[in-house]
């Protein structure tokens, strides 16, 4: 699909809005106000919203049904949509690199605290709505994708050993005070 979108100069909220709704459904930028994403089910519910904001913004659309007129201009259609995958993909196993290292960074200065644990799950869950959408979007399967699934990976497994760190430290504490606790009373009874 080829989407046109004319919106007012003023204000550009709309213009940014009707931006970032494209974007997040993964649509390719042709120009100024020219969008084109595959045909497919996908992109429906994105692109609608990105319709709607247009509309409520006095905005004109135009939406057609386009097909390269020939194999090469299909080939480089998704040749371009792929790239732009491809840079998702990267961007994501960026991030999921950034992860690693906070945990690496927790774990080194010894930080096995629920609140962090919380956080760092917080982090991950993120990752994963991410890749799900991307893998959503990608319909030509971009290379990257594969990179993106074992970084995901080791992010998760990496997570369970900080949890079990987390655990092991918060179990140990308990121990230490429960011993703690226990001499203390023992003091006590002996001075009274």
């Amino acid at each position: 699909m080829v989407l046109i979108v004319r919106l007012p100069a003023q204000p550009s909220r709309h213009r940014v809005a009707v931006w970032r709704e494209l974007r997040k459904v993964g649509a390719l930028s042709l120009g100024q106000g020219v969008w084109a994403v595959p045909d497919v089910p996908v992109f429906a519910d994105g692109v609608q919203r990105a319709l709607g904001v247009a509309e409520r913004a006095q905005g004109e659309t135009v939406v057609l049904r386009a097909a390269g007129r020939g194999p090469r201009d299909a080939a480089r259609f998704e040749a371009m949509f792929t790239a732009a995958r491809e840079e998702d993909w990267a961007e994501l196993t960026a991030d999921c690199g950034k992860y690693t290292a906070e945990l690496d960074k927790e774990i080194g200065k010894g930080k096995f605290t629920l609140a962090e644990l919380e956080e760092e799950e917080q982090s991950l869950e993120r990752l994963r709505r991410w890749h799900r959408d991307l893998k959503a979007r990608d319909v030509f399967g971009a290379p990257g994708a594969q990179e993106a699934d074992r970084q995901l990976a080791e992010c998760a497994r990496r997570f369970e050993d900080y949890s079990e760190r987390v655990f092991a430290r918060l179990h140990a504490f308990g121990a230490d005070a429960s011993a703690e606790a226990d001499v203390d009373a023992g003091t006590e009874r002996e001075t009274s």
